[in-house]
């Protein structure tokens, strides 16, 4: 895949993952989520970085999941009666059990993030 830079919508989510890579690790985009449960979500070129809010006590979490654990990709788009697209879209990352579900706002960012999840399973 082409590198342009990383692309990202909030400079404090996009720090806070940059904080935990590990040698080497690039990022490819953090995308801010809508909705219960996960704040964000970042990719690079070795994981997906979920940061999860549903903990007991008001807890964060960020969870790191490789490329090599995720089985599958679902993108789902919300579409109107008349075929025009809502404002949000959803993607589905499956690891092992755990299906991560990340809610985006416009349906550009779960496309990016789909299709770049699903170059790396797939490769």
């Amino acid at each position: 895949m082409a590198n342009s830079g990383p692309v990202f919508d909030r400079r404090e989510q996009y720090d806070q993952i940059v904080s935990g890579l590990l040698d080497g690790e690039r990022v490819i985009a953090v995308y801010d989520a809508v909705g219960v449960g996960t704040g964000f979500i970042g990719i690079t070129d070795l994981r997906v970085i979920l940061q999860d809010k549903s903990f007991v006590g008001k807890k964060t979490a960020l969870v790191s999941v490789p490329y090599s654990k995720i089985s599958s990709v679902a993108m789902v788009s919300n579409k109107s009666w008349a075929g025009g697209f809502f404002s949000t879209s959803s993607i589905a990352v499956t690891a092992g059990t755990h299906v991560h579900e990340i809610d985006f706002r416009g349906s550009d960012k779960a496309s990016h993030v789909h299709n770049v999840v699903l170059w790396h399973i797939t490769r």
